[in-house]
């Protein structure tokens, strides 16, 4: 091994996971499943830790959810993430869960953070809602959900993480209203048409064009509602380098955040600093 790859070997990393389920209609059979998972990812090392998208429930219908939604600030769900970061001390990504909003007959799809002391730092609301009619194959999320307004980052011990869901993944804009983020995460559902399709592909180009690291939680498998979903829960470097990927089943998807690999990327290839604001 050459002097300067021992030196980038042995820079500090740190640890972040992504968790693949294959979410059922039963929250608390999902809230077991998840901290299994967070367990798992936690002996392993991950001092950051994603769940996917709808990590706590996948009804049989869309409006199935409105029955679990929670109030912000309160409710099981949000127990849960509270307690489970507080006992593994790491941080959490809560995929998305429904909490309340003025409409009565929709919820807003919700990522929350917590650090680990479970103190919640952050709140992301979906903004772009996915709507997808080909076959037999029909969602339109806009039916049941209310759509954000606000991007959202917070500071971790490694850098700023920029906050995303899903179907915000194929509108780049977003990401550049993020800033400039160590680690952007993409909690996900999604469907096997489209993630084959697409969805190796999106992920890298936001890492690429943004020059930073991309974590994505996926579901990922057949579900007992019948809908299946892509997988391919992975974390991608700023070189668009996949550095580890599930493809299908739950389990956990680990690798290291490095800051020096970082910043030689930008400094070889400033692009970040070549941008035009047009």
């Amino acid at each position: 091994m050459s002097e300067k790859s021992s030196e980038h070997a042995t820079a500090p990393q740190f640890q972040v996971a992504a968790l693949q389920m294959v979410s059922t209609p039963d929250r608390d059979r999902n809230l077991a499943e998840a901290e299994r998972l967070i367990a798992e990812a936690a002996r392993g090392g991950a001092q950051l830790v994603l769940l996917p998208e709808y990590f706590c429930f996948m009804g049989f219908k869309d409006t199935d959810k409105l029955a679990i939604r929670e109030e912000f600030g309160n409710g099981p769900i949000q127990q849960f993430l509270t307690d489970t970061a507080r006992e593994h001390r790491v941080w959490i990504i809560g995929g998305t869960l429904p909490l309340q909003s003025p409409d009565a007959n929709r919820v807003l799809n919700t990522t929350l953070v917590f650090d680990p002391t479970g103190k919640p730092v952050a709140r992301y609301d979906k903004i772009h809602l996915f709507n997808f009619e080909r076959g037999e194959e029909s969602f339109d999320e806009a039916r049941t959900i209310c759509r954000g307004t606000e991007t959202q980052t917070f500071d971790a011990p490694f850098g700023r993480v920029g906050l995303s869901v899903c179907y915000d993944l194929r509108f780049p804009e977003l990401y550049r209203k993020l800033g400039d983020c160590a680690l952007m995460v993409v909690p996900s559902a999604f469907t096997y048409t489209t993630g084959r399709a697409h969805w190796h592909t999106l992920l890298k180009a936001r890492a690429v064009e943004n020059q930073c690291y991309v974590l994505a939680a996926a579901q990922g498998g057949t579900h007992e509602n019948g809908r299946r979903t892509w997988g391919h829960s992975m974390l991608v470097d700023p070189w668009g380098e996949v550095v580890a990927v599930l493809d299908e089943g739950a389990g956990v998807v680990m690798g290291g955040i490095d800051l020096e690999k970082m910043a030689a990327v930008r400094q070889s290839l400033p692009a970040l600093r070549h941008r035009v604001i047009f």
